[in-house]
């Protein structure tokens, strides 16, 4: 399931490659709402609506809800933007520096210590930054934004909590954005920009289908997340940014130069080195915690 889960997320360039003539904003739209009615849905089936009730009666974990819906908005409508705009590769990028903006954040907002190998992965990853700017030419924005968004929207849901199951907070936040995606359609529609009804009932149904593919993955990655490691989730997540990056060099036909390689290589190297650090932090922690029962029991 776990794979299953990262393994449709990394389709996704061919996918909303295939939602065209839809722009980014009216894909992002369809998403929300479609997303939302396929999450009550199931909700109801569920017997989870309560769930949603009392999450939403808590103001603190609303504004959180609110602040999640924001970034993982933002990292939708970018990511959207990027494949439609034949950056796909610069996309993948975002998910592949993700794991290291996260432990970035956590210095910054939560004022976590991190252990020497963490900063020097970090390091790595900067330099790996500059590299790609430089064959590039410009600053790798997309990639960036994804990154800052996803790390920004795994804060935020953390703040909500852990506890709250992935179909709970999806349904809260599509309800929270729900109101401005309706907005958004209707100026869409008027303008005679929208192309939901004009481009053919196929067409028609991929923008329907967003709320599927939106929704199955996460689902699927619940029901993974529950049981295995959480070190073996940390590293199916690379499963993502890896097929992106082969659907955009080997089926999308984008160009990556040698130096693009060089950049990307140093990304990974900064995952081995971050990667590495964390299992064997988790390793030190399992001793000590059978050692502190042993002594408990002894």
């Amino acid at each position: 399931m776990g794979v299953a889960a990262y393994a449709l997320w990394g389709s996704f360039p061919l996918y909303f490659s295939a939602l065209a003539p839809a722009g980014s904003v009216e894909v992002l739209v369809h998403r929300v709402l479609w997303s939302l009615l396929l999450c009550a849905v199931l909700l109801a089936a569920l017997r989870g609506l309560g769930d949603l009730r009392a999450l939403l009666a808590d103001r603190t974990r609303t504004g959180w809800l609110g602040l999640a819906a924001v970034t993982i908005a933002a990292n939708w409508g970018v990511y959207i933007y990027g494949v439609q705009s034949g950056n796909v590769i610069e996309a993948s990028l975002g998910y592949f520096v993700n794991p290291l903006v996260t432990v970035l954040l956590g210095v910054l907002l939560l004022r976590e210590r991190l252990r020497p190998a963490q900063w020097a992965a970090v390091g790595i990853g900067v330099v790996a930054v500059g590299v790609i700017t430089v064959d590039y030419g410009r600053v790798p924005w997309i990639a960036l934004v994804l990154a800052l968004t996803f790390g920004s929207y795994g804060l935020a849901k953390n703040r909500v909590g852990r506890g709250t199951p992935a179909l709970v907070s999806l349904t809260g936040e599509t309800l929270l954005l729900a109101p401005f995606a309706l907005a958004a359609l209707v100026v869409l529609e008027v303008a005679g920009e929208g192309t939901f009804t004009s481009a053919g009932p196929v067409h028609t149904a991929l923008l329907v289908s967003t709320g599927v593919a939106t929704t199955v993955p996460l689902l699927l990655f619940g029901a993974a997340a529950r049981r295995v490691p959480l070190t073996t989730i940390g590293l199916l997540q690379y499963l993502t940014p890896v097929l992106q990056l082969l659907c955009g060099v080997l089926l999308l036909g984008e160009e990556m130069p040698p130096t693009r390689w060089v950049g990307f290589a140093l990304v990974w190297l900064a995952l081995v080195v971050l990667t590495t650090d964390t299992l064997r932090a988790a390793r030190r922690r399992a001793v000590l915690a059978r050692s502190a029962v042993a002594s408990a029991h002894g």
